[in-house]
């Protein structure tokens, strides 16, 4: 096991085998997944806490029949160790995936003021911009996610700090 980098992002689950040469079939957990898993360090692992290095050895097919060989995972019981275990790509400053991790789900919103918005439910993808689903109650509102709105991220308090916009609340 390696230390963990300061900064990952999880951007797929491995879901199952596929086929008899290590291949496997990912289920993305971010908008930014095509991108980072040929851009960046990759770390796979249950958790944050306890993960090793990666490195895609090759990816085969288009779209939901997309599969993919990891170095080190040549034959089919090599690959069924793979199963369940998260895909973490290595973070940069600025990243916008930090901000659409559904590991946030669960996070409390709060503005910049202090007041209590309400708590993540769910990310959308959307085309132009991605949008935060906050449930308060009965009451549901779509925050959307630019660097405009969302301040910051806590983790370790697990709170979104945004500086709404006139008539967003």
């Amino acid at each position: 096991m390696t230390d963990m980098p300061k900064k990952v992002h999880p951007i797929a689950k491995i879901t199952r085998v596929s086929g008899r040469r290590g291949e496997v079939r990912l289920l993305p957990l971010s908008r930014y997944f095509d991108e980072y898993i040929e851009t960046r360090d990759l770390h796979i692992g249950f958790d944050m806490e306890m993960v090793r290095d990666i490195k895609l050895s090759d990816s085969i097919g288009q779209g939901k029949k997309r599969r993919f060989t990891f170095e080190g995972f040549q034959t089919r019981d090599d690959a069924e160790t793979l199963i369940g275990q998260t895909l973490f790509a290595e973070g940069r400053a600025g990243d916008n995936a930090e901000l659409i991790s559904k590991e946030l789900l669960g996070y409390s919103m709060v503005t910049k003021s202090g007041k209590v918005v309400g708590k993540l439910t769910d990310i959308l993808w959307l085309p132009s911009n991605d949008v935060y689903v906050i449930q308060n109650g009965n009451d549901e509102k779509l925050i959307p996610v630019v660097k405009e709105i969302i301040i910051g991220v806590d983790h370790l308090l697990g709170v979104i700090v945004i500086a709404p916009m006139e008539g967003l609340l």
